[in-house]
């Protein structure tokens, strides 16, 4: 891993996860050009999968941590495409956030804001991103979060 990028993920006490398998026929990542697009990443600690919906069993302190499991996800991806350089990430060009929510529930942006604000505070600028906030019916194995990526390399 990158010294910079490293340095900064110690300073904050943050360890990224080993990069998750797919579990389905596709690949983790797809490096086109100097883009790399990373495949979704779903809610997952230490404990495992972070289930539940929004606005009905989760709230939304909840779902900003389970965004958060999200993007050291997704930066565990991009490590691996890098070949374990972090440096080589130029900056994340948009994030794309689903969010597992009950009728009526509306702050899918205060949801996706755990992995954006996570981002920019291990990346700094490089982290600032377009960015889509959507929510949905249900997420794949009942995962409160789902979250891809574009990210430019070097």
């Amino acid at each position: 891993m990158s010294q910079k990028v490293a340095d900064r993920l110690a300073e904050l006490g943050i360890t990224l996860p080993e990069a998750p398998l797919p579990a389905a026929s596709y690949v983790p990542f797809v490096r086109t050009g100097d883009l790399l697009h990373v495949s979704g990443q779903i809610a997952r600690d230490e404990a495992g999968l972070i289930c539940g919906k929004l606005g009905e069993n989760v709230d939304v302190a909840e779902g900003a941590r389970a965004a958060e499991t999200c993007a050291l996800a997704l930066l565990a991806q991009v490590r691996a495409a890098c070949d374990g350089d972090l440096d080589r990430l130029v900056r994340i060009v948009k994030l794309n956030g689903f969010v597992n929510s009950a009728p009526g529930f509306t702050d899918q942006p205060k949801v996706i804001n755990g992995a954006s604000d996570l981002m920019v505070k291990i990346l700094g600028d490089a982290g600032r991103h377009a960015r889509s906030a959507v929510g949905v019916a249900a997420l794949p194995l009942g995962v409160a979060v789902e979250i891809d990526g574009v990210f430019q390399l070097r």
